[in-house]
């Protein structure tokens, strides 16, 4: 766990309620899951269901990656050059390929 002083901000509370509003929306699509389980709904409607949870999870887990990697790319308090950027935008599309 790192230390953090008072007035560092993390990069994942700047995007704090777009994250929280992407994770409500899978505990919906998980909830719908849940209540097609429950009523005996066809395994195919399930299934898309659930490959849509996946898929959002998969993209939150990839802006927060990015945001983690740029966060430490720029430890220095600079701006990163448009090199460095590039760089951080190929390992970010890499990760979303292969996630």
């Amino acid at each position: 766990m790192s230390i953090r002083s008072a007035n560092e901000k993390s990069h994942i509370i700047s995007n704090k309620m777009r994250l929280i509003a992407r994770v409500k929306k899978m505990q919906g699509q998980l909830k719908s899951v849940e209540q097609a389980l429950d009523s005996d709904e066809d395994c195919k409607k399930i299934l898309h269901t659930l490959a849509s949870v996946r898929g959002a999870l998969t993209g939150l887990m990839c802006e927060v990656i990015e945001s983690h990697i740029l966060e430490h790319m720029s430890e220095e308090n600079r701006e990163l050059s448009k090199h460095e950027l590039q760089l951080a935008n190929e390992l970010s599309v890499s990760l979303k390929t292969f996630l």
